[in-house]
């Protein structure tokens, strides 16, 4: 899809669809009111007898209109002003979105940007509308032999009613189709099956992606070179697969030379069995959705490096398979991390902290000026927090605010959970320094305090995605791309402070 900004009288351009919002107000204002006027009061006329009330979602397509330009002027209800935030301003665009997917248009003319959406200026309403619609026309076909087709609408053309607002809009559109290419190329990756996309298919992807653009620079450790690092912990979630772990670095200097660079850390269990700690065969072939810190952490980087970021940014990516075999690490197992802790192994399920640990303790190397972690770490985020909010956890108060802030401002909401000092007991082992699990209660909060142990020597926050980075079920499966946007504005904000 794509756009542009288009300034002028909007019933002269010349556009297959020219979509206007009507209110639940009355009398018509904005947009609708200026169309109202230019065919003499035929949109009013439809509002007055029924045809359309304002209600959000409802839509009425009108079709060669006295005065207007336009092929079809199709009326999207918008509600109550009052109403109007980021949830409902979404559902409009969805909607609009699914009409002109399956409409006659090739091209659209929207006027949705001058909405008087809550806590939202030009800029990120322009944003948040672009992502909205390319999310919305995204489609993962690439396994099915029938495609499904391509939707009509090739071109969408924003109208700003200020010739003074074009700059915001321009900026808005080319920010919302970054952050739109990373959060696809991040669900991509999420779909992909675990035959196909392994720890290796990941490591190639990472070359491939900064053969792309050469501001990338990437390393990938084999296994070899981990147990040189002693990397005892990661190695022990591979060790049941045919699958060889890799840990993979993005490099990517756009700031100056002395900056310290803003780390993120994505867990990549390319499938997740659960080991001999084996899960349950019902959804099991979600699974393969345990990679979808990883593939976070490859949307933020072609986010940032499509839109030049002049910040630096280094990128770990932990990805193993964990798989049940003669060779593969038991519950009681004792291994040693790479920051010499011990840790006893006892439930092999809870390896997504084990492959994180020694990623985290690798990240110190690199002098971080923060440490953000993504991992779809606990079904207990999912019991907390459901399908609507990431977990968020750190420690350090003032990354923490940055986070939330960043999450407000992408509409891809966290939510702070307590890491007290109280929960730390719980991962007490009488054989090794840590226990990998810390029993039943308050499972994403003690998974979180194990991580914290490898995190002493810089600012460090850690986002649970379990519940956020995929839908799970029926026709409506697969990954959401998210927290892409919410750490893209974290560096954003970034390099605006």
């Amino acid at each position: 899809m794509e756009f542009n900004v288009k300034h002028g009288a909007l019933e002269t351009i010349k556009t297959g669809c020219l979509v206007v919002a009507v209110s639940e107000a009355r009398p018509l204002d904005g947009p609708a009111a200026i169309l109202d006027k230019a065919c003499s009061g035929q949109i009013s006329a439809a509002v007055k007898h029924g045809d359309i009330s304002g209600k959000a979602g409802q839509t009425l397509m009108l079709f060669g209109l006295p005065g207007i330009t336009a092929q079809r002027v199709l009326l999207i209800g918008s509600g109550k002003d009052e109403d109007l935030g980021d949830r409902q301003f979404r559902k409009v665009v969805q909607k609009v979105t699914a009409v002109l997917k399956d409409g006659g248009a090739t091209d659209a003319l929207l006027t949705l940007a001058a909405l008087p959406v809550k806590g939202r200026d030009v800029y990120s309403r322009t944003r948040l509308l672009v992502e909205t619609v390319r999310e919305n026309l995204y489609q993962f076909d690439q396994f099915k032999s029938k495609k499904a087709p391509s939707p009509r609408v090739r071109k969408c053309l924003l109208w700003t009613p200020e010739k003074a607002d074009a700059d915001q809009l321009t900026r808005g559109i080319a920010q919302g189709q970054a952050i739109s290419d990373g959060t696809a190329l991040t669900r991509t990756l999420g779909n992909l099956p675990g035959n196909v996309c392994t720890p290796t298919y990941l490591a190639k992807e990472a070359k491939a992606l900064a053969k792309q653009h050469k501001e990338l620079e990437v390393e990938v450790l084999e296994e070899k070179d981990m147990k040189a690092l002693g990397m005892g912990s990661l190695l022990s979630v591979s060790a049941g697969s045919a699958e060889p772990a890799k840990l993979i670095r993005f490099s990517y200097q756009g700031g100056k030379g002395k900056d310290k660079p803003h780390v993120l850390v994505g867990k990549g269990i390319t499938f997740d069995t659960g080991g001999i700690s084996l899960k349950p065969g019902g959804g099991m072939d979600e699974m393969k959705y345990d990679m979808c810190g990883a593939a976070s952490v490859f949307g933020v980087i072609k986010a940032v490096v499509t839109m030049q970021l002049p910040i630096n940014l280094v990128c770990l990516i932990a990805a193993a398979e964990n798989m049940p075999s003669g060779t593969a690490t038991k519950p009681g197992d004792i291994v040693t991390s790479m920051s010499g802790q011990t840790i006893e192994i006892l439930n092999t399920d809870a390896e997504g902290r084990l492959v994180l640990c020694d990623a985290l303790s690798y990240a110190e190397r690199f002098n971080p000026a923060s440490v953000v972690d993504i991992a779809t770490l606990t079904g207990a985020c999912v019991v907390a927090l459901g399908a609507h909010t990431t977990g968020l956890l750190g420690n350090n108060d003032e990354l923490i605010q940055q986070l939330l802030a960043a999450g407000t401002k992408a509409d891809d909401r966290a939510w702070q959970l307590p890491l007290f000092d109280e929960y730390q007991e719980q991962l007490d082992s009488p054989f090794a320094d840590i226990a990998n699990i810390g029993g039943p209660k308050a499972g994403t909060i003690t998974a979180a305090c194990f991580l914290s142990r490898f995190t002493k020597s810089y600012p460090w926050a850690h986002l649970d995605i379990a519940g956020t980075a995929w839908t799970s079920g029926g026709k409506e499966k697969g990954a959401t791309g998210r927290p892409v946007p919410l750490l893209t504005q974290y560096l954003l904000d970034r390099v605006s402070a």
